[in-house]
């Protein structure tokens, strides 16, 4: 089974992330819901996560670690803002102590049986998404991160047959 590239670039005080994959977007929604999943995919190439608490609810909260190459952790806090099954999530994404670094909005739209993913992370500022583009590579981060999410993606929906 093919995927589609991984499409992602800055726009206005927006990281964009496109991909489109060849499976039904409720799997692509559990993807996203399912804290088992997410801890196969979530986080660039060589990062993983554990997870502390998973609410994925409007006002629900995901509480996790990612930890990088190198052994460095880092504290996530994620609040859900608006769940909407399978086709939208909106979330605030941010740490203990600073809950909203930017906010991510992610449609999944039926494409007759594939489904397009739209990933939207508005920062507060250009400045701020300056900061995470230069000193986090934050558009490649994401791109890997979506591409990690195709795999599993590939795999669930072959075993789904």
């Amino acid at each position: 089974m093919s995927v589609f590239n991984t499409e992602a670039y800055v726009e206005q005080q927006e990281i964009v992330v496109k991909r489109t994959f060849r499976a039904p977007r409720e799997l692509v929604f559990d993807a996203f819901t399912d804290p088992n999943h997410l801890a196969m995919w979530w986080g660039p190439i060589g990062f993983s996560t554990t997870t502390s608490r998973f609410e994925a609810r409007t006002n629900g909260q995901w509480e996790y670690v990612m930890h990088g190459p190198d052994g460095t952790a880092y504290p996530n806090l994620i609040t859900y803002r608006e769940v909407v099954r399978p086709e939208r999530l909106v979330y605030s994404h941010g740490e203990p102590g600073d809950e909203e670094q930017f906010r991510v909005t992610v449609t999944l739209e039926d494409r007759n049986g594939d489904t397009a993913l739209s990933m939207h992370s508005r920062f507060r500022s250009a400045e701020q998404l300056r900061q995470a583009v230069e000193n986090y590579g934050a558009v490649e981060g994401g791109k890997q991160t979506i591409a990690r999410l195709a795999e599993l993606v590939e795999r669930l929906a072959t075993s789904k047959n």
